[in-house]
């Protein structure tokens, strides 16, 4: 995928001063006159300025920030902004044919010029990517706002010197809470269960807490647990309710475990050849894309409960009967105890030494958390 700026320009006049004769001198006249005509008629002056073609990867599919948001964005809002100088079309991450190890590279080279990067995905080969999202490190909104504002200057460096990505927007899906099949009382209450997971980080939460991680993609959840293969599932409060998750499982956590951060990338050199004036325009949009997106990611976390739940003010989803397990004292002692003892020391193991430096000067304040050391 590139960036395609279609160049117009008068056409090639190769070989006709090397033409001989009177038919060449002639034909060289009517190239000229055409050419001078052209040049002289204001009508044909926007020919100068043609159409810019982006083609973009967003995020997955079937979810509010792709089919609300990224989605009218790009094919409605932009075109607008540029004043039609801008075109673009866009496809979703998981419906692309990428596999996720491949994104970050493919961006990388140009291949992909600007996409949506879920920064959990990414983690795989930048571990310090993950760091301000952290499994149970933001148990609502408030907590992740601040740790993401915190780190964003950290992930914005290592994606230009590692990767030669520019950060435009940094995007937040609804909360991923716990569901289960039968009634829980909180964290502490899950021991030996079978937990569907999406993220090295969410397998060291449920691992600390004697429950037993499982990787299973989103699109597998419903029938993983009909047959029984696990029995809880960590997942999105509304996109759970969009595949059924309210007709398989009982109960349903308040608390946040996992967010889903990801940033809007742009390779550099294919960002850099943008005239200037449209690099504005689309900072300036995406600007405000980020703001209504994370507005959605909230609103569409309470609404998920609420569905799933069954009550009344549901208007986003398929009412259930599902029970919502509240978040207690004791689940917040928990959670700040798994933090600290087992999910930040294993992403270390995983980070390396620099993180430690990187996560007491970015996150220690805004956490309460410093980082003394590496587990092993």
């Amino acid at each position: 995928m590139t960036v395609e700026p279609r160049r117009n320009g008068p056409p090639s006049q190769r070989g006709h001063m090397a033409e001989a004769g009177p038919g060449g001198m002639r034909r060289l006249g009517v190239t000229l006159l055409i050419f001078l005509t052209v040049s002289l008629v204001p009508s044909l002056a926007p020919a100068q300025q043609p159409p810019i073609h982006l083609k973009i990867v967003g995020g997955l599919a079937g979810v509010t920030q792709f089919d609300r948001y990224e989605v009218p964005f790009w094919l409605e809002r932009v075109p607008r902004l540029t004043s039609g100088r801008v075109q673009a079309e866009i496809a979703t991450f998981d419906r692309s044919g990428i596999r996720g190890n491949e994104f970050i590279h493919l961006m990388r080279v140009g291949v992909i010029p600007f996409g949506t990067l879920i920064l959990t995905i990414a983690g795989a080969d930048e571990p310090e990517l993950t760091a301000s999202d952290l499994a149970a490190l933001n148990p609502d909104m408030a907590h992740l706002r601040r740790n993401v504002q915190a780190f964003r200057s950290v992930f914005t460096r290592t994606l230009r010197r590692n990767h030669n990505l520019e950060v435009l927007a940094v995007y937040a899906y609804p909360a991923q809470v716990l569901f289960c099949t039968r009634p829980f009382t909180g964290l502490g209450d899950i021991l030996g269960r079978r937990v569907r997971t999406s993220s090295a980080t969410q397998a060291d939460l449920i691992e600390a807490v004697g429950a037993i991680p499982v990787v299973i993609p989103f699109a597998d959840i419903v029938s993983s647990i009909r047959r029984g293969a696990v029995e809880c599932a960590i997942t999105g409060t509304l996109s759970g309710n969009s595949i059924g998750l309210h007709e398989v499982t009982s109960h349903v956590h308040a608390m946040a475990l996992s967010w889903g951060v990801s940033v809007f990338a742009a390779h550099g050199p294919s960002w850099a050849a943008l005239p200037e004036e449209v690099r504005s325009q689309i900072s300036s949009g995406l600007a405000s894309l980020e703001q209504e997106i994370w507005a959605a990611a909230e609103q569409d976390t309470l609404q998920g409960l609420r569905c799933n739940a069954g009550e009344a003010d549901c208007t986003a989803g398929q009412r259930g009967r599902m029970r919502v397990v509240p978040v207690s004292e004791a689940d917040e002692e928990i959670r700040r105890r798994l933090v600290r003892q087992a999910v930040l020391p294993r992403w270390l193991d995983r980070c390396g030494e620099d993180c430690i430096t990187t996560w007491n000067d970015s996150l220690a304040a805004t956490t309460g958390m410093r980082a003394m050391g590496l587990a092993r």
